[in-house]
């Protein structure tokens, strides 16, 4: 009986494989087709008419046409939900770094930024870039005041340090072609302080070392192990702006919230990274150093792409550029145009009568003797 049970047994578990992976199975086999009597034999289809010139297929739209957005879209979560912002929990993960000691790590490190480099002081440049900065910071999860500058470089760059310290490159301005563009650069930037992405990097620097300090005390270098534990803090601070992968895809998804919730068109990001990438692929090697530790990769701009089809619902109107973009950039452009003209070598400099005599020395006393001056003598030969 209890042989009979458990061949029966077997049976069903076999049975019950079978009908599993039937229903697993992929379904693409196409059924088999009744023989057709040929004089019945369908027409061909109509031969689609031809595209028109300067019109693409809509099988072959590129990335650069607008994505197309939902007019209502149903958040998942409170990451999806633009309504929400301000009022969401990003940035949670394990952190040692309480804000206060974030916005004074920042403080330090911006203040060895404005040590090595020269920032733009034109009023009207630093009041735009601030207050376009500002309004982006408005409509993010930002939990720490932002402080934003501009600095003088050719290089197409932007970065933000923990704690809301936020600089701007001029060569980003006068390469984007639109505000929005602009808007979308920062607001990924600002997106990585928000998530907290250099504290939460530095943390990791920091647990790894704290456990590694046992095994250097028990090594054989003993507390000279420690001495060296104490020179590898130096290379902490680039930990603040190199960003994992993942930490990247999700600044990528909040600043296409943030720009969006201040009134951009996130279309605009998407157009800004392929123009960079053709650049790259038109003259190779000349990719910005923002985007050589996280290059804007096809994978990365189609996300994007699906993101704004998902999460963003559509609006009649965007902003996509202004009118004061437009003499901010050309006010800029003739900024740097001056400092290069100045700053040229080899150029032959001018020097005013008035200038000239401030050199010479003013000294009365006849005992003074000056290097500089020509030393005059009588000939021995000469006549009284």
């Amino acid at each position: 009986m209890r042989d009979l049970l458990r061949h029966t047994l077997k049976l069903a578990l076999v049975s019950a494989l079978v009908t599993s992976s039937a229903l697993a199975a992929p379904q693409s086999q196409d059924p088999p087709t009744p023989t057709q009597d040929p004089s019945k034999t369908p027409p061909p289809p109509a031969a689609q008419p031809a595209p028109q010139p300067g019109q693409q297929p809509a099988q072959q739209q590129t990335g650069s046409q607008p994505v197309q957005q939902q007019d209502k879209v149903t958040p998942k979560n409170s990451k999806e939900d633009i309504e929400a912002i301000g009022n969401r929990n990003v940035g949670k993960g394990v952190n040692l770094y309480s804000l206060e000691r974030e916005i004074g790590l920042g403080k330090q490190l911006a203040q060895e930024v404005e040590r090595s480099s020269k920032l733009i002081d034109d009023p009207i440049v630093t009041e735009y870039v601030n207050r376009v900065g500002q309004n982006l910071v408005r409509n993010s999860d930002a939990r720490v005041p932002f402080t934003i500058k501009v600095i003088d470089s050719d290089e197409v760059n932007a970065f933000a340090l923990p704690g809301g310290f936020f600089y701007v490159n001029s060569g980003l301005i006068l390469r984007a072609q639109e505000e929005s563009e602009l808007a979308g650069v920062m607001a990924h930037e600002i997106s990585h302080v928000t998530a907290r992405h250099g504290t939460k990097n530095a943390t990791k620097g920091e647990l790894m070392q704290l456990a590694t300090i046992p095994l250097m005390l028990l090594g054989p270098g003993g507390w000279a192990g420690y001495g060296i534990y104490q020179g590898l803090n130096l290379v902490i601070p680039v930990t603040y702006l190199k960003f994992s992968r993942d930490a990247e895809r999700e600044a990528d998804f909040l600043g296409l919230e943030y720009m969006y919730k201040a009134g951009y068109d996130p279309n605009s990001y998407v157009t800004f990274f392929e123009r960079i990438q053709a650049d790259e692929k038109r003259r190779p090697g000349t990719i910005p150093k923002v985007f050589s530790t996280h290059p804007p990769t096809p994978e990365r701009i189609e996300n994007t792409q699906k993101e704004i089809a998902r999460i963003l619902p559509a609006r009649q109107e965007y902003i996509v550029t202004t009118s004061e973009f437009d003499t901010v950039k050309a006010r800029l452009r003739n900024i740097m145009f001056s400092r290069k003209a100045t700053d040229a070598p080899g150029k032959p400099s001018l020097r005013t009568k008035t200038e000239q005599s401030k050199k010479q020395p003013t000294s009365t006393d006849p005992n003074s003797t000056d290097d500089d001056r020509p030393t005059l003598k009588r000939r021995p030969d000469s006549q009284p």
